[in-house]
């Protein structure tokens, strides 16, 4: 049954559909409990297991009568088509070049020649790999994440600018009185504060993983930057995401943070926070970014009227959602249209090039973009 599921599961995701390891797993133990034979019993538990959204119900119809028609459903796999496919990996970063070629039956095989950096940034999070995720470390720990600079009331020497007469005298003192060089200071700039909220709920399952990395690797960089985690309540996982190993810091993560893979109940998570934490200073002038896609199962009029008060104290207010990378999307879940309005940025957050917008996102200056 997993090699039937594994064998939907690619016809899923070739036509575009995000069907993660979990949801394959899933489906192959619906199949263990019902009739493989029968054409029903597959669709419907591919249906429950395989889809979250019902804009997908159409494509997986579609998908379903070319897996059962290959014999997919009956067999370990579907039949091949006539022309086959042979990846060949290259060192440099140039797009995937195609040749055809003739096979030994005189069938005509495509072959692709790819780089696995450029297919690994582009590349939705809830396809990776457990191999995938180890790169993506890797990559995460070249991404810069520092705030917007801010002008600090504290002054710094400088070659020109604010004349300092103190440290002019001082400099006199040691050539007989005679101010031969003066001295200048001026505005010290630095970063500001970065505070991060992911939303580690059932519905971010597929993509909190990756983010939580993302967090990791701001954590560690040794950057002004604060983590939480959001679901039923609010977790701070800022001490636990700074050990160096990222698998342990992660566990460590696990450990703390009680709602993981939960509800969701964004408005009461984030009055805690300001109440806690941001009217008392970590929000403000800092740069707040959330990462969820907006399903909130609390009251709506709380989670509008906590992001008015996070918008009054923060720089700057960044929303990512990875569910607004699908075609045709509309912020029409309860929670992010209630949060949207008091957004600066928003963004999505289900790949890697994603992720480096987000870090231009928050260096740059206040800005709004929808």
């Amino acid at each position: 049954m997993l090699d039937v599921a594994v064998a939907f599961g690619r016809i899923l995701r070739g036509v575009g559909l995000r069907v993660g390891t979990d949801r394959i797993v899933e489906f192959s133990r619906a199949l263990e409990e019902l009739d493989a034979g029968r054409r029903n019993d597959v669709y419907w538990s591919g249906r429950v297991t395989l889809l979250s959204r019902p804009e997908d119900i159409e494509v997986y119809d579609r998908a379903f009568r070319v897996f059962w028609d290959s014999g997919g459903a009956t067999k370990k796999l579907p039949k091949r088509k006539s022309s086959s496919t042979t990846l060949q990996p290259e060192d440099s970063v140039a797009p995937p070049k195609k040749t055809v070629e003739k096979s030994e039956a005189g069938e005509e095989a495509v072959m692709l020649r790819y780089s696995p950096v450029e297919i690994l940034r582009s590349k939705d999070f809830a396809l990776y790999s457990a191999d995938e995720f180890a790169e993506l470390q890797r990559l995460l720990s070249d991404l810069r994440i520092s705030g917007a600079l801010r002008r600090s009331r504290r002054l710094e020497p400088a070659p020109r600018g604010r004349h300092d007469p103190r440290r002019t005298l001082r400099a006199a003192m040691r050539t007989g009185g005679e101010a031969v060089r003066h001295s200048f200071r001026k505005t010290r700039v630095q970063p500001r504060r970065v505070v991060l909220l992911c939303d580690v709920s059932g519905s971010m399952g597929p993509y909190s993983r990756a983010l939580l990395r993302f967090l990791h690797a701001g954590v560690i960089s040794g950057a002004r930057l604060e983590a939480f985690s959001m679901g039923t309540r609010l977790t701070r996982i800022t001490k636990e995401l700074g050990t160096r190993d990222p698998d342990q810091a992660l566990r460590q993560t696990a450990g703390a943070v009680q709602d993981l893979s939960g509800g969701t109940r964004l408005g009461d998570v984030m009055k805690e926070f300001v109440d806690r934490w941001g009217q008392r200073g970590m929000a403000r002038g800092a740069v707040v970014v959330i990462l969820s896609d907006g399903w909130d199962r609390g009251d709506l009029n709380i989670l509008a009227e906590q992001m008015q008060r996070i918008k009054r104290l923060a720089y700057k207010v960044i929303w990512v959602n990875p569910l607004k990378s699908a075609p045709g999307y509309q912020p029409l879940a309860g929670g992010m249209a209630a949060a949207l309005p008091h957004v600066d940025v928003f963004l999505s957050g289900h790949n890697f090039q994603s992720l480096e917008a987000l870090a231009q996102a928050i260096a740059d200056a206040a800005e709004r973009e929808r």
